[in-house]
């Protein structure tokens, strides 16, 4: 059990940590809203997750190689959706710093929490390296040892506590920067910034 445990939150924190696209996409959130909508962006991305170690460990070797197939189009979807999302902030930040207004007086409301649930979820949901990720890891265990299914659900909810604690530790990283950088000139070059971090590693996606 205690194995189960420990395989879990290693495998959480190893696909957790990689600060890449989407988790740029959560501090930029976090900071434009609140750390409420942060909070429940951050448990989309952990639920995917969570979602992926389920569905490696039931699954294995056959939901990995049936996903083999597709791997390029949802690669090029989940390019796509960044790539819109770094388009759409980095011009509503430049039209918001031209127009000389600040950001949170005239840019549309943020997305509600639920909302922001559903979107990071559909998002991490695109990546489909983080199932192969587990089943590796799932397919590497079952090779040496039998797995009971108390085993694998602890693997799973430790896997989903990992990702939840380090995306939870985002969000709060974007709410402090959303206070911090509050004047005009800081919201356009933190939105550039992340707009950029978010353009390029959706390039990176397709190399």
């Amino acid at each position: 059990m205690t194995a189960a445990l420990v395989a879990g939150l290693l495998a959480g924190y190893g696909i957790a940590v990689p600060v890449g696209a989407v988790a740029t996409y959560l501090v930029s959130l976090t900071a434009r809203s609140s750390l409420r909508t942060g909070i429940c962006a951050a448990l989309g991305v952990a639920t995917a997750d969570g979602l992926y170690a389920l569905a490696a460990t039931l699954g294995g070797s056959a939901l990995a190689t049936a996903l083999r197939p597709v791997l390029g189009p949802l690669r090029w979807a989940c390019a796509l959706v960044l790539t819109v999302l770094a388009v759409r902030g980095a011009v509503t930040a430049v039209r918001h710093y031209r127009g000389h207004r600040l950001t949170t007086r005239s840019a549309p409301p943020p997305p509600s929490p639920t909302r922001a649930y559903l979107a990071l979820l559909g998002i991490t949901l695109l990546n489909p390296a983080t199932v192969i990720y587990f089943a590796a890891l799932v397919l590497g265990t079952r090779t040496t040892q039998a797995v009971s299914p108390l085993e694998q659900g602890v693997f799973v909810l430790a896997a989903f506590a990992a990702s939840a604690s380090w995306q939870l530790l985002l969000a709060g990283g974007g709410a402090l920067l959303g206070r911090v950088l509050t004047g005009l000139r800081g919201r356009l070059v933190t939105a550039l910034v992340s707009s950029g971090v978010i353009l390029a590693l959706a390039v990176r996606m397709l190399v």
